[in-house]
């Protein structure tokens, strides 16, 4: 199977998409193992992902302390009075110091500048994780700004989410039956990513390994071209003249499909600026299918409109029933939560 362009598989075989570097452990999806313990979690951007985390960590009994740090003192002080974090660092530097487990919940064109400014302080054995929504961007910086430290860096993708952002909105519940993906570097110790995963499955996740590329590309067609059809829509429809007229008649239909054009636009401008080349790839795959929508269309084809339909009917139906879906690692229930529209801060 080639990185660049996985194919989603039946759930017998789901594995076969999870190839991993050379030299990073070949786990598979359902290895379960003993939950890790840490002294200090040291939580680097405290809003809905990161505090998500703290929490969950907190209550399944992982972690003593949890240090933190935000770029906004109003969000460090709410994350505290919340009962996220333990200790406010005035740093991201401080934050880590002393910490075996740090984690980025940051936006991802800010991860190179974070792994830069905390470099020096990060303990050995720490084991170093992100939640970026790319990962060829992450693993670029980490290679570029952390090489003393890529033994202990796992990039880490959960998806889950909420339709609001923001430390008030954190749930120690956010990550129980959802999918997490990691795609440990070459350099990465297997000993790390066996220590990640076992975290995450601690959390209630269901843990999957990828390459960061096969990771990018899978995630430009489910995820990232999806945003960008649904900020294209919502614009399309605002710049017609009975746009108002249209959107007070609205229903259901278009508060699903546009839920994620909600979406907060720095965020989503970096994802897709990193991951631009796979986005342009499914955007033109995209606009082919199109064609062949609009020219059943002009012809009035019926039965190709129809076949047409049909066909995407099938296969959303399919996803929906768990068809494609990697083994699962953990007796949860599947998540409920939609795929964040927002982003870690």
């Amino acid at each position: 199977m080639s990185p660049s362009s996985p194919a989603l598989v039946p759930a017998a075989s789901a594995e076969t998409s999870c190839a991993i570097p050379n030299g990073a452990p070949a786990l598979p999806a359902t290895t379960v193992a003993m939950p890790p313990r840490f002294e200090q979690l040291a939580v680097l951007g405290c809003g809905l992902m990161g505090g998500s985390f703290a929490l969950a960590a907190k209550a399944a009994g992982l972690v003593q302390r949890v240090v933190g740090y935000a770029r906004s003192p109003q969000t460090l002080r709410r994350a505290r009075e919340l009962g996220v974090i333990d200790v406010e660092a005035p740093s991201a530097l401080l934050a880590v110091s002393g910490a075996d487990l740090i984690l980025l919940a940051v936006p991802v064109a800010a991860t190179g500048d974070t792994l830069q400014a905390i470099r020096h302080r990060v303990a050995p054995g720490a084991l170093v994780m992100d939640v970026g929504s790319t990962k060829g961007d992450v693993v670029a910086a980490a290679q570029q700004y952390f090489q003393g430290q890529l033994p202990q860096f796992v990039p880490a993708h959960p998806i889950a989410g909420k339709e609001r952002a923001g430390v008030e909105h954190a749930s120690a519940d956010l990550y129980r039956g959802c999918q997490v993906i990691l795609t440990p570097l070459p350099q990465t110790d297997p000993a790390q990513t066996q220590r990640a995963q076992a975290l995450w499955q601690a959390l209630g996740a269901r843990v999957r390994l990828m390459r960061p590329e096969a990771h990018d590309a899978a995630y430009a067609a489910v995820s990232h071209l999806p945003h960008l059809l649904a900020f294209a829509a919502v614009r399309a429809l605002a710049q017609q003249p009975t746009a108002a007229e249209f959107l007070g008649l609205a229903g259901p239909g278009f508060r699903d499909f546009t839920r994620i054009a909600a979406s907060d636009p720095d965020i989503w401008r970096d994802i897709l600026l990193a991951n631009a080349e796979p986005v342009l790839q499914q955007a033109q795959a995209f606009r082919a299918t199109l064609d062949t929508f609009e020219a059943a269309l002009r012809t009035r084809d019926a039965a190709a409109l129809r076949a047409l339909i049909a066909d995407a009917s099938r296969v959303r139906a399919q996803w929906a029933a768990g068809a494609y879906a990697a083994p699962s690692s953990s007796a949860t229930s599947p998540c409920t939560e939609p795929h964040s529209s927002t982003s870690p801060r």
